[in-house]
This record gives structure tokens, sequence and C-alpha cells, in this order.
């Protein structure tokens, strides 16, 4: 397989991996825009020449856009092979290309947001401990902080203590996203709209810069759905299951 790294020269025109329809889609251009400030604070966007999801993300954890105490690390945003790119081992040349770039950068280690099983848009936690990654911190309601020291002797990562129990005194439903997932550009719109026309209390608050992502009420801020203050769930959410959600919380 052939790998190529998205740059300020090729990133117009190159695909991104999870939406790979042309630039003018909302999708497209929100991350594309989110990624060319990212490449200007050390971001990587390593991804194979075919089009479809196989690709990792990574970037200085200082600069990460997530509520983490890691100076020193190179932290995964996303890291993603499915379809007809799984079994094929591409996932550990992505991974091992991320850990040796970490090195050569004279990182620490390498940290990733996960979970204790499998879960919809968090890195797989048995492979990540096959790779030998180790679990520093945990934060609810299932969220794991993973990390691979290269120094034994490096201090552990660790969640802020703030996002650990994740909570926002905002009534209804409220929901916190940054322009990192491509998908929120269309969904959170949609599903914001969907809910002021039947009088559905909702609020969609964007993420929109480094500093408000560290201090986040959550450690995963691509999206994350709030209901009267408590935190529900990091799956993004069209109509369909939006309102299949509203029944299950307000019957």
């Amino acid at each position: 397989m052939e790998y190529i790294k998205l740059t300020p020269d090729n990133l117009e025109k190159e695909h991104i991996c999870c939406a790979i329809s042309n630039n003018k889609d909302i999708q497209v251009a929100s991350k594309k825009a989110w990624l060319a400030e990212r490449l200007k604070e050390g971001l990587v966007f390593l991804k194979s020449v075919e089009r479809g999801k196989c690709f990792i993300e990574y970037i200085p954890a200082e600069n990460a856009w997530c509520p983490i105490i890691a100076d020193g690390y190179m932290h995964i945003n996303c890291f993603w092979v499915s379809g007809s790119f799984k079994g094929h081992g591409y996932a550990n040349d992505l991974l091992n290309a991320c850990i040796s770039d970490a090195k050569a950068k004279g990182r620490r280690g390498v940290t990733v947001i996960s979970s204790p099983k499998k879960m919809p848009f968090l890195s797989d936690p048995k492979y990540l401990a096959y790779k030998g990654f180790k679990v520093a911190d945990k934060a609810e309601p299932f969220f794991t902080l993973m990390y691979l020291p290269f120094d034994e002797s490096a201090p552990a990562p660790k969640f802020k203590e703030g996002a650990k129990k994740p909570q926002t005194d905002k009534r209804g439903f409220a929901v916190y996203y940054t322009h990192g997932c491509p998908f929120t550009a269309k969904y959170v719109p949609l599903v914001e709209s969907f809910a002021r026309e039947r009088g559905i209390e909702f609020e969609s608050v964007l993420i929109d810069n480094k500093e408000k992502a560290q201090n986040a009420p959550c450690v995963w801020t691509n999206y994350a759905v709030f209901y009267n203050g408590e935190y529900i769930s990091n799956e993004i959410l069209n109509e369909k299951r939006f309102s299949e959600l509203v029944e299950k919380l307000t019957r």
C-alpha cells in the first residue's frame, strides 16, 4: 500500500478518507479548513492513496483538542481502517509510522482515547493493547486514555479532572462538537433544525479553538450529547436516531 501525508500544498486536491465528496460539500470544507490550521500546529494526517477509510491523524499532545495532560506525548486524534482495507496490515503500517515519527520528533510516547470495549468513533482497545498500549486514566462513562511510553520513567498522561465526570448546566439537549470530525458539520444543523421544528429544547455548542477544547466538559470533544446536564453519547446522531433518543429519554 502507498501512503501520503496531507500538506498545505496538497490539502485542496487530496481526499480526507472519511468524507470523500468534492470540496464544496460542507463536511469536506469544514474538515479541510480545520486541518489547514492544525497542520500549522504539527498535525500529521497520513492516509492511503486509495479512496476509503484508511488513515491516522495525530498531533503533539500540547495542541490536542481534548482535555488531557500529556506534555511531550504525541496524541492520536483519529485512527480508522475499515471496509476492504481491513485485514491487510495497513493499520500496523499507519500506527508504526506514527510511533516512528513520534520517536524521531523526541516525543515521550503516544496517547489515544479509547474505551474498555470497541465503540463507534473510538480506537479499538484490544488492538492497542496488542501493540503495547496501557491504560493511563479513565473518565466517565466509558472513556480510557491509553498510552505507549517510549521511556518507562516518562510520567503517565491523564485526563483533566474537570472532564472526568462530564456534565453541563444546560437544560434540554446540548451537543458540543468540533470540526475535527467532518460529519458534525452536516448532522448537527440537521438535528438542531429537527428539534426546533418540534419544540424540543436544543442547543449546539461549537468548540472552535484549542483552548475551549482543552477545557471542555467532556474528554471526547468531536461530538458529545448531553440531556439536562448529563452526558449521553459520543455517537453522531441523524434525525431518526435523535428522534429515537428523545422518545427514550422523555417518555
